[in-house]
């Protein structure tokens, strides 16, 4: 049961967040290299930015791949307060194509990544690490200046520097906390990017309204899939005491702590409360079949199937540290889910628990409900040129971005069936030419025949099976 459920839950997901493949046309054939001519190698030119300095130069056949720093102010409002150092990674094509901006919205991959956009016009792609999460943390860190605007002024700092070589079309994506990101950056920069694809971003606008959650759950997937679903959670608050003593027993065998959380009750309680919205976030329908029978299964059933699908090591104080910068925001700007369940009953202690519970105490947050109805406000009203996908069984898409009549050249669609990992080769076919036809037209490099003809739209760089694809790693489900 528990090597079933291993696997179903690392199944590959092609989304906005994938890696690299080789393309049409090698860089070492681009006229960004030294020549007999004396042309500037492309190192030199993005080392000649001021502030940029190199980490890595991996190679990479097709492309020139880069890790590097970034000098960025701490405050945007008062650059002279201080700098820290800001991961970035370059994925170079050719100066002549397009460029993609990638932002995962947490810790920036070190190898080499493609999103689908980046496939699709076959360019150059630039990635960002988001501030404040390690290493590219200010020290001392003064988590008031982790905030949306802080972060979109890193990027346009980013694009505006990077802007000067790759002079052709720029699309800033990203997937789920980067499809968010990217979103705010375009409603505090408008100018900088010729268009956006976000993926399945969610748009939590009032926090304390989250009814939408429970319509989604009460209807997704199969009546019978829910009620599998809902008994394995039950039986794992109603066993809570014998299941604790296992996890106690884990904890002490591997070092985790709760310091954090509070207690091991709350850690265990949070981990369960996680189930079914984990099971959702990341797995599909077909899934249900390897879920065991509630009433008939043995302790280590339920505990391997809750540690399978929602992680019993999310919670505690090694889980949580790196993911500290997003639970900061979430208490602070993004907003947080809430679900009530009543198939649990009063078997819960402590709900589905605030951020508040996950960052360390020593961390101050205000909530500022403001911010998120800003965006979603700007987005109903002025999206350009902007392409959010989302998964029909993904719960963080209950509450989507919408598009009002103020939208131009915009489009909001839902993948059959996917879940978090729902991207726009996912899509209706029909939907799927559309949206990869607006890509290329924004980029600046649809052909002659897809501009007559979006039904003729695909990618312009060829699928790579080893580089285009990556296992998503499990992360606990209030973490978009």
């Amino acid at each position: 049961m528990r090597k079933a459920l291993r696997w179903l839950l690392s199944l590959v997901l092609v989304i906005g967040t994938v890696a690299t493949a080789g393309a049409a046309t090698a860089a070492d054939r681009s006229a960004d290299h030294k020549t007999a001519t004396g042309t500037t190698d492309i190192k030199d030119r993005i080392l000649a930015i001021p502030g940029m300095n190199l980490i890595q130069e991996k190679p990479y056949e097709g492309y020139r791949y880069f890790v590097l720093n970034y000098t960025q102010p701490v405050d945007h409002r008062h650059p002279s307060k201080g700098t820290f150092q800001q991961r970035i990674t370059l994925l170079h094509k050719d100066t002549s194509r397009p460029t993609v901006f990638f932002t995962g919205g947490y810790n920036v991959s070190t190898n080499p990544s493609r999103s689908e956009p980046t496939r699709i016009i076959d360019g150059n792609q630039v990635s960002m690490e988001y501030r404040f999460f390690n290493p590219s943390r200010p020290d001392p860190a003064d988590w008031s200046k982790l905030d949306i605007w802080q972060a979109a002024s890193d990027q346009h700092r980013i694009f505006t520097a990077l802007k000067k070589i790759y002079a052709k079309k720029w699309l800033s994506t990203g997937g789920s906390k980067g499809g968010m990101t990217a979103t705010y950056f375009e409603r505090f920069y408008p100018r900088d990017m010729d268009g956006v694809v976000a993926y399945v971003a969610p748009n939590d606008v009032v926090n304390k309204e989250d009814s939408a959650y429970d319509r989604f759950f009460e209807r997704v997937g199969t009546k019978e899939c829910r009620d599998k679903l809902n008994g394995v959670q039950r039986e794992a608050l109603i066993r809570r005491e014998p299941l604790e003593k296992t996890y106690q027993e884990w904890a002490d065998a591997n070092g985790a702590t709760f310091t954090t959380v509070g207690t091991l009750d709350k850690a265990y309680e949070a981990v369960v409360m996680d189930f079914v919205w984990a099971f959702w976030q990341y797995s599909l329908v077909s899934d249900c079949e390897f879920l065991p029978v509630a009433a008939t299964a043995t302790d280590q059933e339920i505990y391997d199937t809750v540690d399978a699908i929602s992680g019993f090591s999310a919670y505690t104080d090694q889980g949580l540290e790196t993911y500290t910068p997003y639970y900061y925001q979430a208490g602070t700007e993004l907003g947080s889910p809430d679900i009530k369940q009543p198939h649990l009953g009063k078997l819960s202690r402590y709900g589905y628990q605030p951020p508040r519970n996950f960052v360390p105490r020593d961390i101050p947050m205000t909530f500022n409900p403001s911010k998120m109805p800003d965006v979603d406000s700007w987005v109903r009203n002025n999206a350009n040129q902007m392409l959010f996908v989302y998964g029909q069984n993904d719960p963080w898409g209950a509450e989507p971005f919408r598009l009002g009549h103020g939208a131009r050249d915009s489009y909001v669609y839902v993948a059959p069936g996917a879940n978090h990992g729902a991207n726009v080769a996912g899509l209706t076919p029909e939907q799927s030419a559309k949206a990869t036809a607006r890509i290329l037209a924004w980029a600046g490099v649809a052909p002659a025949a897809v501009q007559q003809d979006a039904a003729k739209a695909k990618p312009l760089a060829k699928f790579d099976a080893e580089l285009d694809q990556k296992k998503v790693e499990r992360e606990q489900a209030l973490r978009p």
